[in-house]
């Protein structure tokens, strides 16, 4: 992995001292990680659960994300899932959606950075 790469990904908030540890310094394993990561179709069902109110959904799938983000080294995201995660297990609908106003630009900003779809993985 290029200098020029590692700075970019690092911008973007992945900590990739910790989770190349966590990967025995496999940069080819992280590459291919990210890249599943920019493909995956979670962050789509959760758009769609939270439009759609749907409280299980939407707890699947932040649940899901933040497991993803903690593995990749992602701290922000991995806050803000977190973050809202305990809000919709909570019941408290209006502050897992003030989580989303949070999440979309950051999401969006991760996935410039890793290099995936133009539409957020969406």
């Amino acid at each position: 992995m290029e200098a020029s790469r590692k700075e970019v990904l690092a911008a973007a908030g992945i900590n990739l001292e910790e989770v190349l540890e966590r990967l025995m310094g496999s940069e080819t394993l992280l590459e291919r990680l990210l890249g599943k990561f920019a493909a995956d179709g979670t962050y789509r069902r959760l758009e769609e659960a939270m439009a759609a109110r749907d409280l299980e959904g939407a707890i699947a799938a932040s649940h899901t994300l933040k497991g993803m983000c903690g593995n990749l080294g992602m701290g922000e995201l991995f806050s803000l899932f977190t973050r809202q995660v305990e809000a919709l297990r909570q019941g408290d609908w209006p502050a897992a959606c003030q989580r989303m106003e949070e999440i979309a630009p950051a999401y969006g900003a991760m996935i410039q950075a890793i290099g995936g779809p133009d539409d957020g993985g969406r």
